[in-house]
């Protein structure tokens, strides 16, 4: 597997979660001992119960949203991808920074994120 057909599996994935909000499908996305940063310089939910449970406490309800995306650069270490999430009120700009370890698991997720000017 290519390192853009990993991480186009693990966004994939990482919708099908957010539109399920299933924990044996958020679970799937992250090495048991991952760290997912919310925002860039927040605390990061330390291990896969803990990004499961962060998640739930987080979660929009299923398909409220629709996302598109692309690769920005991929490699062996590190994949970024920036994305576009559209809610029925809010559009919003991401860039995610993927650490995948070598079965596609994600070791490290951050997300940044920014609204659009609603004007």
């Amino acid at each position: 597997m290519t390192d853009l057909e990993a991480v186009t599996q693990w966004v994939e994935g990482y919708v099908r979660a957010w539109n399920s909000n299933e924990p044996a499908d958020i679970g799937a996305l992250f090495a048991e001992d991952a760290a997912y940063y919310p925002a860039p310089f927040r605390e990061p939910w330390r291990g896969r119960a803990a990004i499961v449970a962060e998640w739930l406490t987080h979660a929009d309800a299923p398909g409220r949203t629709a996302f598109s995306w692309f690769p920005v650069t991929v490699g062996p270490d590190l994949s970024i991808v920036q994305g576009t999430t559209t809610y029925p009120t809010a559009v919003y700009s991401n860039l995610w920074l993927i650490r995948l370890d070598t079965v596609g698991q994600c070791r490290e997720f951050t997300e940044w994120w920014m609204e659009h000017d609603a004007g």
